[in-house]
């Protein structure tokens, strides 16, 4: 009886023992990640979107001359249209890229493995999450080492040298960190945004289709209450679009970087003037919404798929 005991004893803790790690779940999200296609397809896609809207600067045939006199507006103008479309495709494969993580778990019952194994739900959701963020922060990497290869792949075809990179001052790179700040913001709510519909809908189809639906419905929305405004003549229309989370994050850059740039909105701005602090503040309320409903969904509903 003793023995038994003591076995039992021993297989428990044998058990316990096996139990992944926080780390150890991270690292194996990330090796996923690495071994499917679905993360390296769309990402291939990006790469080629984000040259393409750089190298179409070749096309300009006085571009020779705007870069000989004026090298350092040219950088300033490549930088702000580089982060842009860092913003806008890199958004995209994100909301892909945390459907496949998180949805695809759910909709192949591969989720009950891992809570068998002793590992949290919350545990579980939060090592997805930081596996998608680390995969986010080296994707924006090298999205910008490529944005940069293909500048001076611009410079050298067209000025024939890379004299500009001279002009580039300490208020040049300030104005870069600030706007790749915005980058990083705009970044973080779109992944828990995906996060919360991969989570509500328990599917890779319901996360995907949601998720990338959003910002259409979100910018498209602004433009039925722009009719709206035009048939009553009421400020309720234009003022409601003040706290839609895609015109937000489309303005954010322009408001938040400083006047004198007269950077452009990258989308759909709200119908009404919204200052920097304004964006940041509805990105914030957003992203706590998105993070606090995907962790009440996770603690509330039973795993039975």
């Amino acid at each position: 009886m003793s023995t038994a005991i003591m076995t039992s004893e021993a297989e428990r803790t044998q058990l316990r023992a096996s139990t992944p790690s926080f780390f150890g779940i991270v690292r194996g999200e990330l090796l996923k990640m690495s071994r499917r296609w679905s993360t390296w397809i769309p990402l291939v896609l990006v790469a080629m979107f984000l040259c393409a809207g750089t190298l179409v600067r070749l096309l300009s045939s006085n571009l020779k001359e705007y870069i000989t006199a004026h090298p350092l507006d040219f950088m300033y103008r490549e930088m702000e249209n580089g982060l842009a479309f860092i913003q806008i495709f890199t958004g995209l494969y994100f909301l892909v890229l945390v459907a496949y993580v998180i949805g695809l778990e759910y909709q192949m019952g591969t989720i009950r493995v891992l809570i068998a194994r002793g590992v949290g739900k919350l545990t579980l959701l939060a090592a997805k999450v930081t596996s998608v963020l680390i995969m986010a922060a080296l994707v924006i990497i090298a999205s910008l080492l490529l944005t940069s290869v293909m500048i001076c792949i611009v410079l050298q075809a067209k000025a024939g040298n890379l004299d500009a990179l001279k002009a580039l001052n300490a208020q040049f790179w300030s104005d870069s960190g600030l706007y790749l700040l915005t980058v990083l913001i705009s970044t973080v709510v779109t992944i828990l945004l995906g996060t919360m519909f991969s989570v509500l809908g328990r599917s890779l189809t319901i996360g995907l289709s949601a998720g990338l639906a959003w910002f259409p419905v979100d910018n498209i929305g602004a433009q039925f209450l722009r009719l709206g405004y035009l048939i009553t003549q009421n400020d309720i229309w234009k003022n409601v679009t003040a706290y839609f989370l895609g015109p937000n994050l489309n303005v954010m850059a322009s408001q938040v970087m400083p006047a004198r740039l007269q950077v452009e909105a990258v989308g759909i701005p709200p119908l009404v003037k919204v200052d920097g602090p304004h964006t940041l503040w509805v990105a914030l309320v957003y992203g706590l919404i998105f993070l606090v409903v995907s962790i009440a969904l996770t603690v509330t509903r039973d795993i039975k798929e």
